[in-house]
């Protein structure tokens, strides 16, 4: 449910950040405002702004397939809605600190979206089941784990590159901090990883 309801309010402030853009920047990850205004709510805002249909599309599709797993398996282990909020949120804070640190001089620096909490919740799904099936370029199903160690080193070599305009030290660091996050809040779960080796 929760799942659900986050998709839709990103849509929603998505379709209105499209052609308002005031709103746009009021709402994206801008370090440089951060830290001289004091902003602090962009560390969550920017991840309910998105660039265009394709961008949100690909988000929230991603996130819906492997959202709705995790909050389900949260109650289950009961860990609750305020787990799996702390797994979204907490992966999109997680996912920003890089920049921040990088980028708090920068006034013309801005990011948006939901990558990097998506990704924690992609990684925490990676935990879980680690040999569960990923779709490798929407096609070719490998094992989670693998899938997550060439997701990892991608993201690594194109965080070195320029020019794609996509954060991907977001999608890492979200992709880390998911992946840890149920030893955060269960340590005794690493026997559970573990079991599926």
């Amino acid at each position: 449910m929760i799942t659900y309801i986050i998709i839709g309010i990103t849509v929603i402030v998505s379709f209105l950040c499209f052609n308002n853009k005031v709103l746009f920047d009021r709402l994206s990850f801008n370090p440089y405002r951060i830290m001289k205004s004091n902003e602090w709510y962009r560390f969550i805002t920017h991840g309910f702004v998105h660039a265009d249909m394709t961008h949100l599309f690909v988000n929230m599709f991603t996130y819906w397939s492997f959202g709705t797993y995790i909050e389900e398996g949260f109650q289950y282990l009961g860990f609750g809605i305020g787990g799996y909020l702390a797994l979204y949120f907490g992966g999109m804070i997680a996912a920003s600190l890089y920049d921040l640190i990088k980028r708090r001089n920068d006034p013309y620096y801005a990011s948006i979206g939901a990558s990097g909490a998506i990704s924690a919740v992609l990684f925490t799904s990676i935990f879980f089941d680690p040999f569960g099936k990923i779709l490798l370029f929407a096609i070719v199903p490998i094992p989670g784990i693998i899938f997550g160690v060439l997701y990892l080193i991608y993201c690594q070599y194109m965080a070195k590159q320029t020019g794609d305009n996509i954060n991907h030290n977001a999608h890492f660091y979200g992709a880390v901090y998911g992946f840890i996050f149920p030893l955060l809040l269960q340590p005794s779960l690493i026997h559970s990883f573990l079991s599926h080796f």
